[in-house]
């Protein structure tokens, strides 16, 4: 007898799991059924991550050595492209370190504990219509959620390796990942004010036209924040190699090494995949119906494109920079646009509580003059009061007295 799902089932309206749970539904017991499906769409959404942290490495190499006039990798296949199953296969190879004195339990869980949120982000984002794992009603709060495990990850890290230079790289990664954290979550809660729900499927239906026009300056913010968040140059203070090697991982050696750097780049597609359906309408294209996933995963290569592109231009800020640039430049104006949003939301809204076509082009007109005014105004006050450490000068060698 084929099993069914309830109506109340929280899985029961998304399509993929609903084709693997019929499909085993007449080979196995209902509640078995419910089991084996949600651990292949696990395994197809592990297995998803890692193929495309590979992947995104070698792109990524690829471009910055084109950025910096180089080659980049070469030797492993045609262009490099197996460049990434070499370092794995190296990386596996490798002797397994624990540093003496180390929290063996604490250090083993810290490589799943960075991987763990990039695959649950993946659960809510839906790639074309109802192919989300879970489609939740606070889809928006639960990503917020999952991705403050990486905080506790990274001081993890620090803490366990029994290391001074790890636990600086680990105080630098929380400070950073805290501080970004609150303009970010600003800048997402205009999202949820214009879509009028936290659901990431219904943020997709609402988007009549890209909220990035809707959006600009909470895009503008989420994006800078969340590169702050991945540890993404110039951002990049916890791997600080001129100052602290390579901060909060340095102990990490082998398996644990891939794992961690895995989820760093997967993170970056990961992240992507959560802006394209926020900020760039999803699935929606000619042809979605049929082509909404080829719409999405070129929309993700797009901005994981942008994400190489400032990798390879910007150099790497000091770390009173970075923290006054969160703090004095990105909460301020993300409070702005959440004040801008809401008030156009409540002038604009209709009595049945929705924004048409219309309503959204408005908010975009006005949004955009918002958000040029804020990033001037605030722009020429950041730098006026962040600027480069003068040289010292009118010091000779002669004038130093030496002990």
């Amino acid at each position: 007898m084929s099993c069914v799902l309830g109506p109340d089932n929280i899985l029961h309206d998304t399509l993929l799991f609903r084709v693997i749970y019929d499909f085993v539904g007449h080979l196995l017991p209902c509640w078995l059924s419910y089991i084996v499906a949600g651990g292949v769409i696990m395994m197809l959404l592990v297995n998803g991550v890692l193929m495309g942290a590979g992947l995104f490495s070698w792109v990524e190499r690829r471009l910055i050595g084109r950025f910096h006039n180089r080659i980049g990798p070469n030797r492993w296949g045609p262009f490099g492209m197996l460049q990434p199953m070499a370092d794995v296969v190296k990386l596996i190879f490798k002797e397994d370190l624990t540093p003496a004195g180390a929290d063996r339990i604490v250090f083993m869980i810290v490589p799943v504990a960075m991987l763990a949120p990039v695959v649950l982000m993946m659960a809510v984002v839906p790639f074309a219509k109802d192919t989300a794992l879970a489609n939740l009603n606070v889809g928006v709060l639960y990503v917020l959620a999952v991705t403050s495990i990486t905080s506790v990850a990274i001081f993890m890290a620090g803490w366990a390796s029994n290391n001074r230079y790890a636990m600086f790289g680990a105080s630098r990664g929380v400070a950073i990942l805290i501080s970004y954290e609150v303009p970010v979550v600003m800048s997402l809660l205009g999202v949820v004010l214009v879509a009028g729900s936290m659901s990431m499927a219904d943020v997709v239906s609402a988007q009549t036209i890209p909220f990035l026009l809707v959006q600009p300056l909470a895009f503008f913010v989420f994006f800078v924040g969340t590169s702050a968040e991945l540890n993404r140059t110039p951002f990049d203070l916890a791997e600080a190699e001129s100052e602290i090697i390579a901060g909060y991982h340095i102990e990490y050696s082998g398996v644990k090494f891939a794992l961690i750097q895995a989820a760093e780049f997967g993170a970056v597609l990961t992240s992507s995949a959560v802006m394209v359906t926020l900020f760039l309408s999803g699935w929606s294209g000619p042809l979605s119906s049929y082509l909404g996933w080829v719409w999405f995963l070129m929309k993700i290569g797009v901005l994981a494109f942008v994400f190489s592109w400032v990798r390879a231009t910007f150099p790497r800020l000091r770390i009173d920079q970075l923290l006054a640039f969160a703090w004095k430049f990105l909460l301020p104006i993300s409070i702005i646009n959440l004040f801008a949003t809401a008030l156009e939301v409540y002038f604009l809204r209709d009595g049945a509580g929705t924004l048409d076509t219309t309503d959204l082009w408005i908010m975009a007109g006005i949004n955009f003059g918002v958000a040029f005014g804020s990033l001037l105004i605030f722009g020429t006050l950041i730098k006026e009061k962040v600027r480069p450490a003068r040289p010292i000068t009118g010091v000779t060698l002669s004038s130093i007295e030496v002990s």
